[in-house]
């Protein structure tokens, strides 16, 4: 009986927040940079990279989208980057930009995630896309694996809104609203 007090006393420390990450709205995203692979930059048709860091996120609206280097995670928030598309947003005061967490790919998938990556830069050219290689962004930000993550950035670069998971209908309403009202 009293191992089952002790036990029952410890449950609290033991269960997780409601959320894992430690980005904060009204705070800038915590620092963090990607060296192995980083930006792809789209030169004439061919693709290279250069290293990519937080600093480069003010200046514009932005939405992030943190992904695992898996089509499931691609999934989960489609519904919320086809509301994006559909809304036509001005390219000179917003930016989507979408890092691809490739170490939180299904094994011997990396190659297939990278070409992936590169085909998506060719076809929306004026979107951000960030590879990290080593999952450099996912550990430092403290987001889930082989999930989404979905943050919007005021133009100073501070998070107005974020959310792991799928976004529900309310919460894709509540991103735009955000995004709207900041542009």
């Amino acid at each position: 009986m009293k191992s089952l007090l002790s036990l029952c006393a410890l449950l609290p420390a033991l269960t997780l927040p409601a959320h894992a990450h430690n980005l904060t709205v009204g705070q800038p995203l915590p620092s963090t940079s990607v060296a192995d692979k980083g930006e792809l930059i789209l030169q004439g048709n061919d693709i290279v990279y250069q290293p990519w860091q937080t600093s480069q996120l003010s200046g514009k609206v932005r939405v992030i989208q943190a992904i695992a280097g898996r089509s499931s995670a691609k999934e989960l928030n489609a519904p919320f980057i086809e509301t994006i598309k559909s809304a036509n947003l001005p390219h000179d005061q917003y930016q989507t930009t979408t890092i691809i967490n490739q170490d939180d790919a299904i094994w011997g998938t990396g190659g297939f995630v990278k070409s992936s990556a590169e085909d998506s830069k060719k076809e929306f050219a004026w979107s951000s896309i960030v590879l990290d290689a080593t999952g450099q962004v996912r550990s430092r930000w403290a987001l889930k694996e082989e999930s989404s993550a979905i943050i919007v950035l005021d133009p100073a670069g501070k998070v107005v809104f974020v959310k792991e998971g799928e976004l529900s209908r309310s919460d894709i309403e509540q991103a735009m609203s955000k995004i709207q009202s900041l542009l």
